[in-house]
């Protein structure tokens, strides 16, 4: 099979190492990636990943490209492309691709279609309401006494989510997106929702428009800084298993989230085909959904992909053909952890061009695969052209054992002005 991969992070990078692992693969595409896409090679054939220079916003250019290489699936990882249409520009060209169509992935593109459908069917959310006007969301902020989350409607890189503690803060908040415009079209309208408290989680739930199958819950790190302080950012780190999410809390959760979540789908006449991400808070009431996304994590895939027990391509194309009662996707035992390292400032301004030494040093640890995220090889060898440089990936019997791991070969690793958040795990350790 040939494969084509759109994406250029960390997620794409390990989407492109666990695909070139399948035996059925013998040509893998990558567009348009990064320095450690290109570094992977196929098993079969050992024929090394090429990366593509297409955006993967150029939804024109990818097709012409897909119509003269005709891969046998395209597997598209951001959730851009997927709002723009390129699952159904590719459909109708009669190339398969696994991804949600433009009208299911809406469950990320518009916080507030995602918010007013979880009300129309009953799934358990934070109390919220969406706005257009700065004076009317502000004045909600202040009704929830400035205790909110004010979240652009649209895409705005993982960064149009503020988690805000006073009313000052609610203000500001409002303000950037509203009045200062700082997300563009993505802000023009906002969500301002209650501030929900508890334990977070992130569960994944593989679809093919009919069914699911459930990925084992794991848990993100959203806050630039050590103990959940600083801006949100696209993912500063993550781990599963989660040790404290039960079996009865996942059961709990199909109950009252996806099987509505599903049953809603077919009734709005949504065939949502691909990875539905909600995030969760395990609140005192019970478990509540933060947001959905349709798409895979990212640093979550990393964990997952290292965990996955199995040939990738077989659960993507039963979720792509609507078959996925034909396949059971198997686990390791062992946990798994990732920790971003990232460019001083980010995930506001950040230099580029900055080398990345210590690469082999730190992989040569048993146990560990690094992820590029942000990065390109130039004639002086591979610099960071992103804040998310790398994803540094352990496995371990215990999660301390995989979070040693990790961090030991985190410490190897020399970018100038680079961070990384030291306290990932630790709240499932205590």
């Amino acid at each position: 099979m040939k494969i084509l991969v759109i994406g250029s992070g960390g997620r794409e990078h390990a989407l492109t190492w666990k695909i070139t692992r399948s035996p059925r693969v013998t040509s893998v595409w990558c567009a348009p990636g990064n320095a450690g896409t290109a570094d992977e090679q196929t098993l079969t054939g050992d024929r090394p990943v090429e990366n593509i220079p297409i955006g993967a916003e150029d939804i024109d250019t990818l097709l012409s490209f897909a119509q003269e290489r005709r891969p046998d699936l395209t597997v598209v990882g951001p959730d851009n492309p997927l709002t723009l249409g390129i699952t159904d520009r590719f459909q109708r060209h009669g190339l398969r691709i696994w991804g949600p169509d433009q009208k299911a992935a809406r469950f990320e593109s518009s916080k507030i279609f995602s918010h007013q459908f979880m009300i129309r069917h009953g799934i358990p959310c934070a109390q919220g309401a969406f706005f257009s006007d700065p004076k009317e969301a502000k004045a909600y902020a202040r009704h929830l006494r400035g205790q909110c989350v004010v979240k652009a409607d649209g895409l705005a890189l993982g960064k149009g989510v503020s988690v805000c503690e006073s009313i000052p803060e609610a203000d500001e908040a409002i303000t950037a997106l509203l009045e200062k415009k700082v997300f563009g079209e993505a802000g023009e309208r906002l969500l301002v929702q209650e501030r929900l408290s508890g334990r977070e989680v992130s569960l994944h739930a593989l679809c093919d428009g009919t069914r699911y199958r459930l990925f084992p819950p794991s848990q993100d790190h959203k806050r630039a800084y050590e103990g959940n302080r600083g801006p949100n950012t696209g993912g500063m780190g993550t781990y599963s298993p989660t040790p404290f999410f039960s079996p009865d809390q996942m059961a709990q959760v199909q109950q009252e989230i996806l099987d509505p979540w599903l049953t809603g789908c077919q009734k709005e006449g949504i065939a949502f085909r691909g990875m539905l991400y909600p995030g969760l808070m395990l609140t005192a009431e019970g478990p509540k959904v933060l947001e959905f996304n349709a798409r895979l994590g990212d640093p979550e895939t990393q964990v997952y992909l290292r965990r996955f027990r199995g040939d990738l391509i077989d659960i993507l194309e039963a979720s792509v053909d609507g078959k996925l009662d034909s396949v059971q996707p198997e686990w390791d035992d062992n946990a798994a952890v990732c920790v971003v390292i990232a460019a001083d400032g980010y995930p506001g301004t950040y230099a580029k061009g900055k080398p990345v030494a210590g690469l082999a040093e730190a992989e040569a640890i048993p146990g560990v695969k690094i992820f590029h995220a942000g990065t390109r090889r130039e004639d002086s060898g591979i610099v960071n052209s992103g804040g998310r440089i790398l994803g540094v990936t352990a496995m371990g019997p215990t999660l301390t054992d995989a979070l040693n791991t990790a961090y030991s070969a985190a410490e190897r690793i020399r970018i100038e002005g680079s961070f990384y958040r030291s306290d990932i795990g630790t709240d499932a350790l205590t």
